[in-house]
């Protein structure tokens, strides 16, 4: 069961974070704050803020889609010709560190999601690489074989919710994808 990926709310979540957390951080912390916070916002508000799937990386969940955008800005992609102005709002300072050279459109962003993204940030910012690894490799990132997508109701029953509202929410997804 996959989700609609919402391309300019995740590119806004990421300037929102960097922008935040004073600019700039590493793509590992950045990967899990959004997981969290999409963790979180699907909890509480049945949607995540990005829609995008989640894979079982060695260090954790990583947004996949995001991931790929940021390699393309990064260069390390087919389709790094591909990207159009996302180099006027992204940057790579080294391999790992990028950096927001805008302010996001919050516009983009939901009160919710702000208020997720906020969690998610003072959630993580003083965790170190090897923090966020071990916190990252909850319940949803043990039982999914590695570089394979996390399946929504793993992260939604990660959070501890009810088994039914596990269920409501993954119909709901797929009745918007045979909408969509």
């Amino acid at each position: 069961m996959k989700q609609k990926f919402k391309y300019d709310t995740a590119i806004n979540a990421i300037l929102y974070v960097l922008i935040r957390l004073g600019g700039q951080i590493d793509m590992h912390k950045l990967s899990k704050i959004l997981y969290f916070a999409d963790q979180h916002h699907l909890s509480l508000y049945g949607r995540s803020i990005t829609g995008d799937t989640y894979i079982a990386m060695q260090y954790g969940p990583v947004p996949s889609n995001v991931d790929d955008i940021l390699k393309a800005v990064r260069g390390d992609s087919f389709f790094s010709n591909c990207i159009g102005d996302l180099r006027t709002k992204l940057k790579f300072e080294n391999r790992f560190i990028v950096k927001a050279l805008t302010e996001p459109d919050t516009d983009e962003l939901s009160e919710s999601d702000i208020e997720c993204l906020n969690y998610a940030s003072d959630l993580c910012k003083n965790k170190s690489f090897s923090e966020l690894t071990a916190f990252s490799h909850g319940i949803a990132w043990a039982s999914t074989a590695r570089d394979r997508a996390i399946s929504v109701k793993d992260i939604l029953r990660e959070t501890g919710d009810d088994e039914s509202y596990v269920e409501y929410i993954a119909d709901q997804i797929k009745a918007q994808n045979l909408f969509f």
